[in-house]
């Protein structure tokens, strides 16, 4: 799914409970880390976490099915863009404008996943 479509879909859902379990499917049907992709750790994350590249192409895998939802998120709001461009994105208000039900540790790991972004 693009960010446009995953953004779309969580607009139309309402209900906290309703959100999270979207993101949790979103984040079941996010695409595999291809073979030769340069991977990180997300320091600052709950749960283990990863970002993997492969040029402009972005991927990530967690170990828990709601933080791999947040990371197929973050992944597609910056897939096919530059480090120029990604720079120059305000990460953090979009993720908020997407009005979804976390708590602080979860939050920290999205902070710490636009931080690393930012920094490539």
């Amino acid at each position: 799914m693009t960010y446009d479509e995953i953004k779309s879909v969580l607009n139309m859902v309402d209900t906290p409970a309703d959100k999270l379990e979207m993101v949790m499917d979103i984040g079941a049907h996010a695409p595999a880390v291809p073979d030769g992709a340069v991977c990180s750790d997300i320091v600052g994350c709950a749960s283990h976490a990863e970002i993997c590249r492969v040029g402009n192409r972005f991927y990530g895998r967690a170990d828990s099915a709601i933080v791999r939802g947040i990371v197929a998120i973050i992944t597609a709001m910056v897939d096919g863009k530059s480090v120029a461009e990604i720079k120059q994105m305000d990460m953090g208000a979009e993720f908020a404008g997407l009005n979804l039900p976390l708590g602080a540790g979860r939050l920290n790991g999205v902070n710490s996943m636009i931080s690393f972004l930012q920094n490539l």
